[in-house]
């Protein structure tokens, strides 16, 4: 049987704040369990809920000479699912109210100290890996460190890396001194040709480098972090390892996000008998809203981190042409940037039967939302993979979207005349352009209701969920194992 870790900063069902930990909580159950014994690695942050807190029993604890000190590393154990996780404990480092801060120095000695702490935890759990799938910048060291400081032990020897992008865009970076005296790495490290980019230490960089195979997640991300646009100053490298990037889309888990079963949303329902049952769920959400109560009025769903890549310049612009002239509601989900809360928060005042702008979190109203909606809104500058529109496809709410990275490789745009496609898209980050495909969209669904019913028939029978990728990932570690 072939042992394969996954490490990460975050993982459901224990931490979450994005859609790594979504992936970390999923795959894992979904990787073939006669072949693979996949655990994971994750730190025991102090935020955890109690309740999670009390399915982990204490396995042991060391010293690690770590930054200059000899460093508490305690190891806790529990098992969900079927899943053996392991997590790292040491309070002075994984204390505070969230995961992650804003002070990117303490940020890289917290996951430096994590990376280490894994590595050196791994015999005293008698544990030897074939395979290390490590996730993000966090984790960037663990391939580094394999060929360094772990390299001469016959423990180590032979284990291969796998490093997964999920945003490009967060690459752990500070000045080489620090770095240096954090990591213990000799100077040796920090050249071009390894951790050093742009006169910096980037963590990330020293991932892609010393990973015996890449992936990102969506086959279109893998292409586009090769250019310069996207490729946020580490397109060279993508280039120079093409032949060892893969592009992997992301799965959902298709037991919480159902329909049929879902007890969050006011009316089940399937694709058998959406067309019925459905509609149920807009009048319970308009409602609860307080937005015009109508069943026909078509309703867009938005759910998001509220950020200058999800696309929300074009939505400021065009939101009053939208909202004054079409026959349209709007609901909104999530926090970030207070320029694009406030902006919101204005048009729900201006249009408050129209808008319902919600400023805060809530993964029971996300699917309230996913099940309610006709239409889901995601226009990203750019988009790894996405989740969303996976979820809005499961729920028979039809996506519009940029055709970009992960929304590209999973939303089949709309063709009238030979009646395919399980959305919409448009190509250009231009708001007109976007305007024009949501109104396309209007269009269908007011005027060729039998057709909009077919879009959602295709995008509810589309297969999103893990076991499609988590073959591609057995793939992966076949060839890299042998």
């Amino acid at each position: 049987m072939k042992k394969i870790l996954f490490v990460a900063s975050e993982g459901v069902p224990f931490i979450k704040t994005g859609g790594l930990a979504d992936v970390v909580g999923s795959l894992p159950k979904c990787i073939d369990k006669e072949n693979f014994d996949v655990r994971v690695f994750l730190p025991k942050y102090t935020c955890i809920s109690q309740e999670m807190k009390e399915k982990m029993r204490y396995r042991m604890n060391f010293y690690m000479g770590f930054n200059w000190k000899n460093a508490y590393v305690g190891i806790f154990e529990a098992n969900i699912d079927g899943i053996t996780y392991y997590f790292i404990d040491n309070e002075g480092y994984f204390s505070g109210m969230k995961p992650y801060c804003d002070n990117p120095i303490w940020e890289i000695e917290k996951y430096a100290f994590f990376c280490k702490a894994v590595l050196s935890a791994l015999p005293l759990l008698d544990f030897r890996p074939d395979l290390i799938h490590c996730h993000d910048w966090q984790t960037g060291l663990i391939p580094v460190y394999l060929h360094e400081r772990f390299a001469g032990g016959d423990f180590y020897r032979g284990i291969k890396s796998v490093m997964t992008i999920h945003n490009i865009k967060f690459q752990g970076k500070w000045n080489v001194k620090d770095v240096k005296q954090i990591t213990g790495l000799s100077d040796y490290f920090f050249a071009p040709d390894k951790l050093e980019a742009y006169k910096d230490a980037n963590l990330l960089k020293g991932g892609l480098v010393f990973a015996d195979a890449i992936t990102t997640v969506s086959k279109t991300y893998a292409e586009e972090i090769k250019t310069p646009f996207y490729g946020e100053g580490m397109d060279g490298l993508m280039n120079a390892r093409a032949h060892d990037l893969r592009g992997i889309v992301n799965g959902i888990d298709y037991d919480v996000f159902n329909p049929e079963t879902d007890n969050l949303i006011a009316q089940k329902y399937n694709a058998v008998n959406f067309r019925k049952e459905k509609v149920k769920n807009k009048l319970k959400l308009q409602e609860e809203l307080g937005l015009d109560k109508d069943p026909g009025t078509m309703m867009i769903g938005i759910v998001s981190r509220l950020t200058d890549q999800k696309g929300f310049d074009l939505i400021a612009y065009i939101m009053d042409e939208l909202l004054y002239n079409d026959k349209v509601q709007i609901v909104v989900l999530g926090t970030g940037e207070e320029k694009y809360e406030n902006m919101f928060r204005h048009f729900d005042w201006k249009y408050g039967n129209k808008v319902s702008a919600n400023i805060y979190y809530s993964e029971a109203l996300s699917h309230k939302i996913y099940a309610a909606s006709d239409a889901f809104l995601m226009p990203s500058l750019f988009e790894p993979c996405g989740l969303s529109q996976l979820m809005s496809l499961r729920y028979g709410t039809v996506p519009i979207v940029r055709e970009t990275g992960g929304l590209k490789d999973t939303v089949e745009p709309y063709n009238e005349y030979e009646s395919t496609g399980t959305g919409f898209s448009f190509s250009n980050y231009n708001a007109h352009e976007m305007l024009r495909t949501i109104r396309y969209a209007e269009r269908i669904y007011y005027d060729k209701k039998r057709e909009w019913n077919k879009i959602i028939d295709r995008g509810m029978a589309a297969d999103f969920s893990w076991y499609a990728s988590a073959k591609q990932y057995e793939e992966m570690y076949n060839w890299l194992i042998g």
